[in-house]
């Protein structure tokens, strides 16, 4: 292609294509000791020596188990929020505008794997805001990285802290089950290879969604919400077309955004990926089944519990079915902030020690980055409190599943475009597609900021916001 790469002060373009294509083959098609037999020894463009003795090899992923990482980190942060979104938007909104943001982010989930391919040296979007961008995109994208990953861990150890509240009526103080929750992630999160969390991926998929299922079937036939007046006439308010408010819409689309906002979870595991011209396969596995998990589970709630719907969705169901869920929901709620905790240590620990060989021999200075890496993770996360969530959604969250996406592919094809021999149909339709999705994601940044900050504004005023609070957050009592 004819884009050119800034690396630092040296740039590079069609003439050093043989490099490319020769690292590209590395990252695509390495070998594993799992495979059978010794590996060859290779050099990997992230991770470096590959293969050989003594050596940690990254590179053990396949497609499938890569795409149950994709749809558990989804699940995770999102789904339990839908149907409160749809009945702020309204049904038939809220269905389209969840399709949109599920194509927007499926498309710049694939930009994610080409830009990937074409330039294999980068591991996180702080490594390709630094080769499309420079140092600034390097840092921005970086603080993005972080803060995002950091909070969604911090988002994981509160819902644990939820379920332990909803199962033992609120048996003890929040804060401490919060800090249970950190004493079981913080060893798991520490293996240092996402392939050692294979079997843990598979029993929290196939933890949270039966949960999910079974408080979805339990408001359709259990008759009234478990928030709704025990007598007298029913009101669900089921509205196809709501009249939000500005903050309240862009609040509930920020919160749809946010259900789909894993893309950081997606580069690190394409990395890790044995094959990863597989990696579009897991994309669309995961997007397809996230999709529609999603508007099955939106649709049905909403329409049986209208305005009396819980969030999150697992308490709209009553105390009973609410602890069953949670119940069913918890190992699969742990794995969300285990593999946020893995994936931030992973971010800091290659930002320190890569290009050195203690990033694949444990050596001491491995073992210590390592594992302060994961400890920084947990000590951030700790004081994070619920209402700052949307927030940092809004902020990092949209900033990476549209803007930086879709900017980095616009400047890895400017070239192209510009040049009138190179300049197609299709790229001119992709250049203007990205720049919309740049310019919706600049408003939603800016709406769901506007919104969520008023959202922290009426909790400050209602209950309070201290991030140490011992007040149960499941309702239970």
């Amino acid at each position: 292609m004819g884009a050119t790469i800034d690396s630092g002060s040296t740039k590079y373009s069609n003439a050093d294509k043989d490099e490319f294509a020769h690292q590209t083959e590395v990252q695509r098609d390495l070998p594993s000791v799992e495979e059978g037999g010794e590996a060859p020894i290779v050099e990997d463009a992230v991770f470096g020596e590959q293969g050989g003795k003594d050596t940690l090899n990254y590179r053990t992923v396949g497609w499938g188990w890569s795409a149950i990482m994709m749809v558990k980190a989804q699940l995770g942060i999102g789904v339990l929020t839908i149907p409160s979104s749809f009945h702020s938007l309204g049904l038939i909104p809220g269905i389209i505008i969840l399709l949109v943001i599920a194509v927007v982010t499926t498309w710049t989930d694939i930009s994610l794997g080409i830009f990937k391919q074409r330039h294999p040296s980068v591991y996180s979007l702080s490594d390709c805001g630094r080769v499309a961008f420079g140092l600034p995109g390097s840092v921005l994208f970086a603080a993005c990285t972080w803060l995002f990953q950091t909070f969604v861990a911090a988002s994981a150890m509160l819902s644990v802290s939820t379920a332990l509240n909803a199962l033992s009526l609120h048996g003890a103080c929040t804060a401490i089950f919060v800090v249970v929750a950190l004493i079981i992630i913080f060893p798991v999160a520490c293996v240092r290879r996402l392939n050692e969390l294979k079997v843990l991926g598979w029993i929290g998929l196939a933890t949270i969604v039966p949960a999910i299922l079974l408080v979805t079937i339990a408001v359709a036939v259990g008759g009234r919400p478990a928030s709704a007046p025990p007598t007298g006439p029913l009101d669900l308010d089921v509205q196809l077309f709501a009249s939000p408010s500005f903050a309240e819409a862009m609040n509930a689309i920020s919160n749809l955004v946010f259900s789909f906002a894993a893309t950081p979870l997606y580069l690190p595991i394409a990395c890790e990926m044995r094959n990863i011209r597989n990696y579009p396969k897991a994309i669309y596995v995961a997007q397809g089944f996230t999709t529609g998990f999603y508007l099955l589970i939106g649709i049905v709630v909403y329409w049986y519990a209208g305005q009396y719907v819980a969030s999150p969705a697992l308490g709209t169901a009553g105390t009973l079915y609410k602890r069953i869920g949670y119940g069913l929901a918890l190992p699969g709620l742990l794995f969300s902030g285990i593999i946020y905790t893995h994936l931030a240590a992973k971010f800091i620990f290659l930002r320190v020690l890569r290009g050195t060989r203690h990033v694949t021999h444990g050596t001491r200075t491995h073992w210590t980055v390592w594992l302060g890496s994961c400890a920084d993770i947990i000590a951030s996360a700790i004081p994070v409190f619920s209402g700052l969530l949307g927030l940092v959604g809004a902020l990092f969250g949209t900033t990476m599943c549209f803007n930086a996406e879709a900017a980095m592919w616009m400047w890895d094809f400017w070239g192209d475009f510009r040049r009138r021999e190179t300049r197609t149909w299709a790229l001119t339709a992709g250049m203007i597609g990205n720049a919309l999705i740049v310019l919706v994601g600049l408003l939603l940044i800016v709406g769901g900021t506007y919104g969520s900050v008023l959202g922290i504004r009426d909790d400050y005023a209602s209950a309070g916001g201290r991030p140490f609070s011992c007040a149960d957050n499941s309702g239970s009592v």
